[in-house]
């Protein structure tokens, strides 16, 4: 595979120069080459149930990927892998075998092994788990020779700590790879059982140990120290794929100073594999067997995965804080914004999926955690939320977005959180802010994030949030703000069709939802730039099935005309899958946030032209799998069992290897959705996990088998006859 594997012979005219002899000295080639993270279509995710370890680490493609510490905001490694070689014809990194495949070990733990192999030349096998006592991660590696050869394993380490590759230290001991992070408290340190052979630091792209083994297939450089640069560490292992040198453990661990984080790694080698992998898995089960049975319509290992998944992105330092996704799509992994951020930040709307997922599952804690989290560290002095924050709690984006104001009301309400304190504190100014805001319920920013204007989604959100601040002030006494939040709520929920359904409109003759309208008049053609390298067209000619918060959260009932006759709307223009059309959906027409037409990433620079029937390879939004749980949640309100149940089953099918649910899926309705290496309903290189798929997933199981919405607050719905 070009580019990364040597086979056979060096290829002739290329100017590699003679190999250096080994030396003890700095690593020539600093800084090396730019830092970036990988791909954002994980297949395994993975922490300790405990707090005492405070990491977490991802898979993808046959290697470890991303290892955050000491948060779930801080990515601190890029990769661990591995280098096999017979030292004479040909060296191989592990994660480019021919062969791969993950595997998830214990149904019940988040426990992963990854296995890749060369038929003729070798096999291995990766098995992950963090060491619940301590922040490191161990790694138990065993090497099989497949034609009895003997072979040469080689780690190839590749740190970017504190969230940042570019000023990293390194220093190359005996037996041990030191690393540091000039910016911030952050190092590591890399060991192996039985203890590494020999060790090098160098640069990514000029003194690494690939940079060295592609050479000549042996491992020459033992380069002492490489300061401040994009490092990668090399350790040659004592494994030789025969009998007797086939299995050794790695050890990586974490601490604000390299000598600490040789300690933390010592010590969990010390104690064994065996030994963390037992109690990792025991974690694990003993959270499982803390909560509900796992309901008859889910499948059991994408239910038990799922539920793992949202509990392991809270953060372990700032409880409560759950991240959306521990990945960096696209050009987030390439420095549109760096330090990295976007999908390892908190928001609001995500938090309240996961929460409400998370109580539905019978993980009150973690709920009413996520609740005390919003209002506790989340919230601004004004009663309004940040668009986001870091897992600590500070604003990162600082747009508005009035839904993120409103849900975490619900919440409240739906986790039965009516004491005083909070209400005075909390839920009242955040109800306070929703009234007074200037024009609501019209949003600076609705639930995508790149528009304003009056949004059904966030309209029902807000009326949502209104009903049941009214009832927590009743329940507290407060009988004049009570009156003035449903008085708001009342006014917008006979006020939202005339705002935001349109009658003239090209997709039907009879009304339907917009995705928003910039001025409340939806029969204006008005025209608005989509944002995310969507086009600038005439707002009736946009939907989105975000309409049916307006179901879901019971401002209207299910049977309302208007919302039927959007249905019909939605599933002809975005709907796509099987021939009933009820598959996923799209986010809204013409969205441009997802792969190019030849699946290379998004581009924000790369616009679509609708004119040119998406030509020019724009980027183009495939199918979102949380719409199909979003969709079987109003099918249970419809009376549609059988549809509900569909779309759970829909949802599952989505789940990759590691039964990570993705934000997208390739759609069949564009390329290149259906040809050979995109398989239409399988995930695209989007965010997986994503928290909000697998809360989505988790709740419509529940509301299947509750034969309604878990989510929809009861007063909401009665007031309104949701």
């Amino acid at each position: 595979m070009a580019g990364r594997r040597i086979i056979c012979i060096m290829l002739a005219g290329i100017a590699l120069g003679p190999a250096p002899a080994a030396v003890a000295a700095n690593a020539p080639g600093a800084p090396g080459d730019k830092a970036t993270w990988t791909p954002a279509n994980k297949d395994g995710f993975g922490t300790s149930a405990t707090t005492a370890s405070r990491l977490w680490h991802t898979l993808s493609g046959g290697q470890l990927t991303e290892v955050y510490y000491p948060d779930l905001g801080t990515p601190s490694v890029r990769t661990l892998d591995f280098v096999i070689s017979d030292g004479k014809h040909w060296a191989e990194r592990d994660e480019q075998a021919s062969r791969r495949r993950l595997q998830l070990s214990d149904t019940h733990s988040l426990s992963y092994r990854q296995v890749n192999e060369e038929p003729g030349r070798f096999r291995i096998t990766k098995t992950y788990v963090e060491d619940p006592a301590r922040s490191t991660l161990l790694v138990h590696v065993r090497l099989e020779s497949l034609s009895g050869r003997r072979l040469a394993a080689y780690a190839l380490y590749d740190p970017s700590l504190g969230n940042d590759g570019d000023d990293d230290s390194a220093t190359s001991g005996a037996h041990v790879l030191r690393a540091a992070d000039d910016g911030s408290p952050v190092a590591s340190a890399l060991v192996a059982d039985p203890a590494f052979k020999r060790t090098s630091s160098g640069y990514l792209g000029t003194s690494d140990g690939w940079t060295d083994l592609r050479r000549d297939f042996r491992m020459d450089w033992t380069y002492s120290a490489a300061p401040r640069g994009n490092v990668v560490q090399t350790g040659q292992t004592r494994l030789t794929g025969r009998r007797g040198k086939r299995e050794a453990t790695i050890a990586l661990g974490f601490a604000p100073e390299p000598a600490a984080a040789e300690r933390a790694a010592t010590t969990s080698l010390d104690r064994g594999f065996a030994s963390a992998a037992e109690r990792y898995r025991q974690g694990w089960h003993a959270y499982l067997g803390g909560l509900k049975r796992v309901p008859a319509s889910a499948d059991p290992t994408t239910y038990d995965v799922s539920v793992m998944t949202l509990a392991a992105h809270e953060d372990k330092t700032f409880r409560g804080g759950y991240i959306a996704s521990p990945t960096m799509p696209w050009a987030w992994g390439t420095g549109l914004s760096n330090p990295s951020d976007a999908y390892h930040l908190v928001w609001a709307r995500d938090l309240y999926q996961i929460a409400t997922a998370l109580a539905a599952a019978g993980d009150t804690a973690g709920a009413n955690r996520a609740v005390d989290y919003l209002f506790g560290r989340q919230q601004k002095p004004d009663g309004s939320f940040p668009q986001n924050s870091r897992v600590d709690g500070t604003p990162q984006w600082t747009n508005l977005q009035l839904d993120e104001v409103a849900l975490p009301i619900v919440l409240a309400w739906q986790l039965k959180r009516f004491g005083g304190g909070l209400y005075r504190n909390h839920v009242k100014r955040a109800a306070d802010f929703l009234v007074d805001y200037p024009g609501a319920p019209l949003t600076p920013q609705e639930r995508w994030e790149n528009q304003s204007g009056y949004s059904p989604a966030t309209t029902a959100a807000e009326i949502a949030g209104l009903t049941c601040a009214a009832d927590i002030a009743r329940r507290n006494g407060d009988t004049a703000a009570a009156t003035r939040y449903q008085r708001a709520a009342d006014d917008w929920q006979q006020h939202i069709e005339g705002w935001t359904a349109t009658s003239n409109g090209p997709y039907s003759p009879k009304p339907y939802y917009l995705r928003l309208t910039k001025d409340g008049n939806p029969n204006a053609g008005t025209a608005y730039s989509l944002g995310d390298s969507g086009p600038t067209v005439d707002q009736r000619r946009v939907v989105d099935p975000s309409f049916l918060e307006l179901v879901r959260l019971g401002v209207k009932p299910a049977a309302d005309p208007v919302i039927r006759n959007t249905l019909a709307v939605v599933d002809r223009q975005l709907g796509a899958g099987d021939p009933s059309g009820r598959f996923f959906w799209h986010r809204y027409d013409f969205d441009g946030y997802g792969e190019k037409q030849d699946g290379s990433p998004w581009d924000i620079n790369q616009p679509v032209n609708p004119t040119e029937n998406w030509a020019n390879n724009a980027t183009i939004g495939r199918n979102w799998p949380i719409f199909g749980g979003e969709r079987g949640e109003y099918d249970l309100l419809a009376g549609d069992r059988a549809g509900a149940r569909a779309s759970l089953a829909h949802m599952a099918a989505a789940a990759n290897d590691g039964y990570m649910i993705p934000e997208q899926v390739w759609a069949p309705d564009f390329p290149p959705g259906g040809r050979p290496g995109f398989p239409a309903g399988e995930g695209t290189f989007s965010a997986t996990p994503l928290a909000w798929s697998h809360a989505q997933y988790v709740r419509l199981a529940w509301s299947i088998q509750a034969g309604r919405p878990v989510e929809q607050p009861s007063i909401v719905a009665a007031r309104y006859g949701g």
